[in-house]
C-alpha cells in the first residue's frame, strides 16, 4: 500500500563545509579534480543519509553537485559564453552578471545523469531530480542569438527533455522542473511558459512535477515579498492553466506565506506539493505547525494527492538548521497521518 503524505524536498540541502563554504549561495568548492569528484559522491551520500534518518519517503540529490540551480546546467551545454557576461535584471527583482547565448544553444552531453545513477546505487528509495525549467533558464541569461524569449525557451525546453529522458532511464521516479518565474511573467506562463514546460515533459512515463516559490531566503527575495501585500495571488494566474497542463505534480509554497491557502483548489486532479517548512528562516518550526498547514491544505486537497514538502531549497541555511526543519517536516506528516488513518477506521 501506497504511503499517505509522502514527504519530500523542494530542492538543495546546505554542503557540508569540506565540500564548499556553507551558509552561502553560489559557494565556491573547495576541491578540485578527482578530489572534487569523490567529494561529490560523499555529499550525495551524507545529504541522503540525512534525508533517510529524518524520515523523509522520496528523497533527492540535494542538489551537492551542483552550485547553482540554473547555471551549472547552463554551463554544459554549447552556445553559451560563460566570459563576455551581461548584466540582466533576474525575475525583476535584482540585478546579476549573467552568460551570453551567442549561437544556437545544444547539449554535447548529460549533465547530472551519473550523478543520478549514483543516487540509485545508494538507495531503494523513490527519488526525485530537479531541472531548471525553460522560462527560468531564459530569465538567468542575455539572449544575443534567437532574440526571442520564447524561441530560446524553446531550445532549451529540447534540451532539457532529452537530460529528463536519460535521468528517468538512469532511475529517477520524479523529475521536477523549478520554475520560480511563473510567479513573475504572468502573460508570459500564459501564451507559452505552460507551453515549453509540455515540451520539457513529452514522452516521459515517470511522475513529472513544476516547482513554483517565492525563492530561497536571500535578501533580495524577501525585500520583494515584502511589497507583494498581505495575500499573495500569484499562482492564481498559472494554477489553472497547469491544472490542464499534462504536469502530474505542482509545488508551491504554503508556511509563513500569505498565500491564501484555497488557491490549492485551482489545482484539482492535481498532485501537490504543499510547502510546510519556511526556508527563509533559522527557526525550526514545530511538527504541529508542520501538521496545521497540511490540515488546512487538506481542506482542498485530497489526502493522496498531498506531498508535505519544503517551501524551496535549503542551501543557504546551516547544515543543523536543515536537518531540524527535515525533522519537524517529517513529524508533522505522521501526526497527519495519523489522523487521516484513525478517521478512516472509525
Amino acid at each position: 500500500m501506497k504511503k499517505l503524505l509522502p514527504t519530500s524536498i523542494a530542492g538543495s540541502l546546505p554542503k557540508p563545509s569540506w565540500l564548499a563554504e556553507p551558509e552561502t549561495l553560489w559557494s565556491p568548492w573547495k576541491l578540485e579534480g578527482e578530489a572534487l569528484e569523490e567529494g561529490k559522491k560523499d555529499a550525495l551520500r551524507v545529504t541522503l543519509q540525512e534525508q533517510t534518518i529524518s524520515g523523509i519517503d522520496i528523497v533527492c540529490d540535494g542538489e551537492q553537485t551542483r552550485q547553482h540551480f540554473v547555471t551549472t546546467f547552463i554551463e554544459h551545454l554549447d552556445g553559451v559564453d560563460f566570459e563576455n557576461r551581461k548584466t540582466v535584471r533576474i525575475r525583476n527583482r535584482y540585478d546579476a552578471s549573467v552568460p551570453v547565448v551567442t549561437q544556437a544553444v545544444t547539449r554535447p552531453k548529460s549533465v547530472f545523469v551519473e550523478d543520478a545513477k549514483f543516487l540509485r546505487s545508494q538507495t531503494d528509495q523513490p527519488i526525485k531530480w530537479a531541472l531548471p525549467g525553460p522560462m527560468t533558464m531564459v530569465d538567468t541569461l542575455y539572449d544575443d542569438h534567437y532574440k526571442s524569449r520564447e524561441k530560446l525557451a524553446w531550445e532549451f525546453a529540447k534540451i532539457l527533455n532529452q537530460e529528463a529522458k536519460e535521468l528517468e532511464a538512469a532511475g529517477v521516479d520524479i523529475i521536477q522542473f523549478d520554475e520560480p518565474s511563473f510567479n513573475v511573467f504572468f502573460d508570459e506562463v500564459n501564451e507559452w511558459g505552460i507551453a515549453a514546460l509540455e515540451r520539457a515533459i513529452e514522452g516521459l512515463k515517470c511522475e513529472t512535477a513544476v516547482h513554483i516559490c517565492y525563492g530561497y531566503g536571500i535578501k533580495a527575495n524577501t525585500d520583494w515579498k515584502k511589497t507583494l501585500g498581505s495575500e499573495w495571488r500569484q499562482y492564481e494566474e498559472s494554477f489553472p492553466k497547469l491544472a490542464k497542463s499534462s504536469i502530474d505534480m505542482v509545488s508551491l509554497e504554503c508556511h509563513n506565506s500569505h498565500v491564501p491557502i484555497e488557491l490549492i483548489s485551482l489545482l484539482k486532479g492535481k498532485k501537490v506539493m504543499v510547502g510546510a517548512i519556511d526556508v527563509a528562516t533559522d527557526s525550526i518550526e514545530t511538527p504541529e505547525e508542520v501538521a496545521a498547514t497540511l490540515r488546512e491544505a487538506l481542506k482542498y486537497v485530497d489526502a493522496d494527492k498531498l506531498y508535505p514538502c519544503t517551501n524551496c531549497g535549503m542551501a543557504p541555511l546551516s547544515r543543523s538548521v536543515a536537518r531540524g526543519k527535515l525533522e519537524a517536516l517529517s513529524a508533522g506528516a505522521e501526526i497527519v497521518r495519523q489522523e487521516l488513518t484513525l478517521k478512516r477506521s472509525a
